[in-house]
């Protein structure tokens, strides 16, 4: 069964819908970026440290072929001559051989240049060979001096390409420059960072779209839940948030508890809804019942404000029903009053109490008031409880008028209390007429009289609020032809 509640001033949209605001952004897509992000993070950073490695690998074994050289040179102590005179042979062997390598002069080796200075720092002719752009380049970029006093090669740029460089001196005092060019280097450094970027770009598109596929797997539970949530809003209490195989664990969490809530939340409204019913029946009731005897007053009351009472025996007689109305108008207000302190779990003044001598006491006003009707008591010695006394007295008060008002008055009554594991079970049952199954489903509900009966109707909902009050239950067994037994159980204390 779906309720349908409406709540005022409450603005309310269509299930599933998102709420739009600024600020307010999906979280996948704020998941996927945070992914996308970190990676793109990672990449970066390994590939700098990548192509940072790599260059100071590649310059080291440059580096550590010039160092060679120069030492060599160094350790040699050949003078200018010599090495005009080896240049020489180089010449005429590479002519010899028709080397087309010979016609480059820039490089003793393909990249590498080797340049002579004066004490000018300009460049000599070796070996017949004038000094080329790229060897006046050189000498024109660099301190001579200084890369001799110093142990590391220098990144220089000649014509605009770059350069390691260092210098060395000859046997004769000759400086000689040392050179290699390092553009095949960047060139092989600028491919790889290509390359990683490239594969770095196609992974953080891969990352994203798995990203926004397990996302949207692992957000379906909490989508549900804004499905319930809003079904929840347009009044259908019963929905709940179903499980998923999805779910991570913290997820699943969160749904257990909400359906807790939820079904907190369907209890507490059923319960005030069906409080709210019982107030509106309790009231109208009590309403009715106070009209009649205002009613009877308000008539006996105008007949003598008419005159129209004017024999003694009149007037003593509505006299009379007037006090028998209040009376009753004042037994009712008393109890609708009990019923009242009831329900607002009053605190007992709890003592130890002998029921079973109760017991005696209200079997013995019954015999009294009643002394054609057969009772029994089963309630032999003492039986200590730690009770309410009033409470407990106007359980068997309430009881034992039950039987009185509802039974003919020669039908036998047993009246017994006994303890049991415990539990004091007092019942009080008689061998009257019984009562239908409907009857006894209705016969704690207030105002509820079986059959049109006499009475108020509050005497069992009395007794029912007394025991559930002493943290006990009361308890009917009946059927037509066969009786009314009512037992009350109070637990030990």
């Amino acid at each position: 069964m779906t309720l349908s509640v409406r709540l005022p001033g409450r603005l309310r949209r269509p299930p599933g819908r998102p709420r739009q605001g600024r600020g307010h952004y999906s979280l996948r897509a704020k998941l996927t970026l945070a992914n996308v992000v970190l990676l793109a993070v990672a990449i970066t950073a390994a590939t700098t440290v990548s192509a940072m490695g790599m260059r100071l690998y590649l310059l080291d074994s440059v580096d550590t072929e010039l160092m060679t050289t120069r030492d060599s040179i160094g350790r040699a102590q050949v003078s200018m001559e010599q090495v005009d005179a080896l240049s020489a042979l180089v010449a005429v062997s590479r002519k010899a051989s028709a080397d087309p390598a010979a016609e480059d002069a820039d490089s003793l080796v393909q990249g590498a240049v080797f340049t002579a200075l004066d004490d000018r720092g300009e460049p000599l002719t070796v070996a017949g060979f004038a000094p080329t752009a790229g060897q006046r380049a050189l000498a024109a970029a660099v301190d001579p001096a200084a890369l001799v006093a110093d142990d590391e090669p220098h990144d220089v740029d000649v014509s605009g390409a770059p350069h390691r460089v260092t210098a060395a001196r000859l046997g004769d005092g000759t400086t000689v420059l040392l050179a290699t060019s390092t553009e095949s280097l960047h060139q092989v450094i600028a491919k790889a960072l290509r390359l990683d970027f490239g594969v770095g770009g196609l992974l953080l598109a891969l990352l994203a779209c798995l990203t926004l596929f397990s996302v949207r797997r692992r957000m379906r539970p909490l989508e549900d839940m804004v499905e319930t949530s809003s079904a929840i809003a347009e009044g259908d209490l019963t929905r709940r948030i179903p499980s998923s195989s999805e779910a991570t664990l913290e997820v699943e969490q969160l749904r257990l508890a909400l359906n807790s809530m939820l079904q907190q939340v369907e209890s507490a409204y059923r319960t005030r809804e069906r409080s709210a019913a019982q107030l509106r029946r309790f009231v109208g009731d009590a309403s009715h019942e106070l009209r009649t005897p205002l009613s009877a007053i308000r008539g006996y009351l105008q007949l003598y404000e008419k005159g129209m009472l004017t024999d003694p025996a009149e007037r003593r007689r509505a006299w009379d029903r007037m006090n028998g109305e209040v009376d009753r108008m004042g037994h009712l207000v008393d109890e609708l009053l009990t019923l009242a302190r009831l329900d607002q779990h009053p605190e007992l003044r709890l003592r130890n109490v002998d029921l079973a001598c109760l017991v005696r006491d209200a079997a013995a006003d019954l015999r009294a008031q009643q002394p054609e009707r057969p009772v029994t008591v089963a309630a032999e010695g003492a039986l200590l409880v730690h009770a309410d006394e009033s409470g407990l007295r106007q359980i068997l008060g309430n009881l034992v008028s039950n039987v009185r008002t509802h039974t003919p008055a020669d039908v036998p009554v047993r009246l017994c209390v006994a303890r049991e594991d415990g539990t004091v079970r007092l019942s009080v049952a008689d061998e009257g007429p019984g009562l239908p199954e409907e009857d006894a489903a209705r016969i704690f509900d207030r105002f509820f009289r079986a059959g049109g009966g006499a009475g108020s109707g509050l005497g069992m909902a009395i007794v029912q609020g007394v025991a559930e009050a002493h943290g006990g239950d009361v308890t009917v067994t009946t059927s037509p032809g066969d009786g009314l037994e009512v037992t009350v159980t109070l637990p030990p204390r």
